[in-house]
């Protein structure tokens, strides 16, 4: 009985056994065992992907003009910060193919992201503050694609949104957890 007791308190033997067994699937909600099946990691990479280059592109257009602007520098921020996030998604994908534990790097990455996802809330808000200014400026030339435009952008960052939590739960079930009591034992620079 002792023994038993020595081994399922160990701390490492239950990030072992976490780790080896997947994730407790009885801990997790059964609509989140359903959203995890529909958006598999490897659709949540593609669809992060895509959704990211659609959203580059329209960060340069402007919604009260219907033009597009290359030559403002704020236009330039948000597909700067996204480097981080292909790079974090390209890291994912790599832990992922050759079956690696996490390390250093891609836990510093992923605090990276979560800055990133405030940034993003930013532009969500952003976007909803413009879409409700529509009344205001009623009066003024309004171009015809100013609702369906924005409609559409604000929805696409409420989904890019979605599917960077649903990369941070994949990255948890699949590559496991950071182990910050052996953080030096399984360190691969990529």
């Amino acid at each position: 009985m002792f023994a038993l007791h020595r081994i399922f308190s160990n701390k490492e033997y239950r990030l072992t056994l976490k780790i080896a067994t997947g994730f407790p699937k009885a801990l997790q909600p059964t609509y989140m065992k359903a959203i995890l099946k529909l958006f598999s990691w490897r659709k949540c990479l593609v669809l992060s992907i895509a959704v990211i280059a659609i959203l580059i592109v329209f960060n340069f257009y402007g919604l009260y003009t219907n033009k597009f602007y290359f030559f403002k520098f704020d236009n330039y921020i948000f597909p700067l910060f996204t480097v981080v996030h292909f790079i974090y998604l390209y890291v994912l994908w790599f832990k992922i193919k050759v079956q690696e534990y996490t390390d250093p790097q891609m836990r510093n990455l992923e605090y990276a992201m979560y800055g990133i996802f405030l940034i993003y809330i930013f532009k969500i808000m952003d976007t909803g503050y413009i879409l409700l200014s529509y009344s205001e400026y009623k009066d003024h030339i309004i171009p015809n694609t100013f609702i369906p435009v924005g409609t559409m952008i604000f929805l696409l960052q409420f989904f890019l949104l979605f599917i960077t939590i649903m990369t941070f739960k994949h990255r948890t079930l699949i590559v496991g957890p950071y182990n910050f009591d052996n953080l030096n034992e399984n360190i691969d620079s990529w």
